[in-house]
């Protein structure tokens, strides 16, 4: 386990970073955030994240700048300036390097890219320290918001892994970078999920656990190399929002909701459970909203 003065450095850094992406950032400006040498920040950032500062910003630029190009129309030479680049050819060589194609290409056709969407290191490594004994944690008295919503028939992109129940097995087995791609889908008409597979949309050999995005059910695009999609019937879904929460302290938020999950009873309201009708989806925990789950509900016939 890395010491937490050394994360809380590096976490710093992340932080000083997501606020000045759009503006010139030094080194020298990220070791006083970090509290250490120019020279020693920059060696636990590579350290802690596999990627030296610069690489990292670079990394977060040039994925904010194809988030523009797809969904807004606007010159090349306008986005590079405003993700800090000097000219439209610099911009271009990192980004071709980058996603494989230029960026004038990616505005025509918008395929779907590995888009570099970093965790907070300090949450991965809360995670490792406190395990899977934080997510029985008994609920709280917080209030949580419950509604059944319809989803229309759709397709599903997703990529499977092999064992996996949860994110952090998944992100051991297939990567952390999947939700990257998925953000990356144009078509899609929700944001991504992480999500548990029922048996009959599981294939022999994968994993409960997959992360993928919904998408039109006419959608005919381009399915990313390695993805699965697959056809999703119209059903409901029971959706379980809690209260907002602090950051660092998502595991709690989780465990509590799941501790409710596990007693609450949708006869009450008129509904059983339907699992086989679709999966059951965590959306990004995102403390300013509370952690949102998702499962999939039908109406009891009375």
């Amino acid at each position: 386990m890395e010491s937490w003065e050394k994360i809380n450095a590096v976490q710093r850094m992340q932080d000083y970073i997501k606020e000045h992406i759009n503006e010139p950032i030094t080194l020298k400006a990220l070791a006083k955030a970090a509290g250490y040498s120019p020279w020693h920040s920059a060696r636990i950032f590579k350290e802690l994240t596999n990627k030296t500062p610069f690489e990292y910003i670079r990394a977060i630029r040039l994925s904010k700048a194809a988030i523009k190009i797809r969904d807004e129309n606007i010159r090349v030479i306008d986005v590079a300036l405003d993700f800090v680049f000097d000219s439209h050819e610099g911009f271009t060589r990192a980004f071709s390097k980058q996603f494989g194609m230029t960026p004038s290409y990616y505005s025509k056709h918008t395929p779907p890219i590995k888009l570099f969407m970093p965790n907070r290191i300090r949450d991965y490594y809360l995670n490792l320290q406190k395990g899977e004994s934080t997510m029985s944690k008994k609920a709280a008295t917080n209030t949580v918001f419950v509604q059944v919503v319809e989803r229309p028939a759709r397709k599903l992109i997703l990529k499977r892994g092999i064992n996996a129940t949860h994110y952090f097995e998944y992100c051991e087995e297939v990567g952390c970078d999947v939700w990257g791609i998925l953000s990356s889908i144009k078509e899609a008409i929700y944001e991504p999920v992480g999500m548990w597979l029922p048996e009959n949309l599981r294939k022999p050999g994968t994993s409960i656990y997959a992360q993928g995005v919904e998408v039109p059910e006419d959608y005919s695009g381009i399915v990313p190399e390695g993805f699965d999609i697959i056809e999703l019937p119209p059903c409901k879904m029971m959706v379980f929002q809690g209260q907002p929460y602090e950051e660092d302290k998502f595991e709690e938020a989780i465990g509590e909701l799941w501790e409710l999950m596990k007693s609450y009873n949708p006869e009450i309201y008129g509904f059983e459970w339907a699992d086989e009708d679709g999966p059951r989806i965590q959306l990004e925990p995102l403390g300013y909203r509370g952690y949102i789950e998702a499962r999939p509900v039908r109406q009891v016939n009375k």
